[in-house]
């Protein structure tokens, strides 16, 4: 994890919306880890394809949680996956 996280700023997905709002994040290397809290059964888009929402938090502020949506190999690839998974 070490080798992997070399030059790289770790953001909270707590304080991610705080950071969003006082720095340039895309100039910046940076990484953030999350927990799957919630996942919403799979949805279907206007065009008909599928995607998944995933609901994220670090455990650290319960009431900050993030939004993620994933679509075509994203969702394929990962819609089966746990929640409670990192």
């Amino acid at each position: 994890m070490d080798r992997k996280m070399a030059n790289r700023k770790l953001i909270r997905l707590s304080q991610l919306k705080n950071k969003l709002a006082t720095e340039n994040l895309e100039e910046i290397d940076w990484v953030t880890f999350g927990v799957i809290v919630k996942k919403v059964t799979p949805q279907s888009a206007n065009n008909g394809r599928t995607f998944s929402i995933w609901r994220l938090n670090d455990l650290r502020d319960l009431n900050e949680s993030v939004s993620l949506f994933l679509f075509g190999e994203v969702h394929k690839e990962h819609w089966k996956t746990d929640q409670g998974t990192v």
